[in-house]
């Protein structure tokens, strides 16, 4: 236990000593660490390399069962970094390519539909109707909330900000607490 301790230690030190290490010390570092130069310059980048290599050459790397698992997908043929270089200059594999639409979700922020939204604005009361699709303002439906308060407004407004929606409960509009 006690020489486990003093490896734990040595390593700790060994570690925190490649932070006051330049740059070009780090690469030299991590040649003699991997058997390889790295072309990275980044210093966290080679210090975090680096501090797990020499951790799991002491206390032991991945298992063998994890190392054949990483083979396996580093194998996949499927598998790209990359897209081809002729991407976007053939037409597309038919056999490969699927279409879908995702159903948008309801926005929680939102009440039901049905709900009139009301508002005090300059004098005159905004009213816009939460709609299943969309929202009404003035006989006109809009697609967004934001939109409908644009137009009745003239101004740009956030459409949930405008109606104190989705912010902290018990808060007012335009009471910042």
């Amino acid at each position: 236990m006690r020489t486990e301790t003093n490896r734990s230690t040595a390593l700790r030190e060994e570690i925190e000593a490649l932070r006051h290490m330049t740059v070009g010390q780090l690469k030299d570092k991590y040649r003699d660490v991997f058997g390889e130069s790295s072309r990275s310059n980044h210093k966290q980048f080679l210090f975090r390399r680096i501090a797990w290599r020499m951790q799991a050459n002491a206390y032991g790397g991945l298992s063998e069962r994890a190392r054949r698992r990483a083979l396996e997908i580093a194998n996949d043929a499927d598998l790209r970094i990359r897209a081809p270089k002729n991407f976007l200059k053939e037409d597309l594999d038919e056999t490969r390519t699927i279409e879908a639409r995702v159903a948008p979700t309801e926005d929680p922020r939102l009440p039901m539909p049905g709900t009139e939204l009301l508002r005090r604005y300059r004098g005159k009361d905004v009213v816009v109707r939460v709609r299943e699709d969309g929202f009404e303002y003035s006989g006109q439906i809009h697609r967004s909330l934001s939109s409908a308060v644009r137009q009745a407004t003239g101004t740009p407004w956030n459409g949930f900000a405008f109606f104190g929606l989705g912010g902290k409960p018990g808060r007012k509009h335009g009471s910042h607490q």
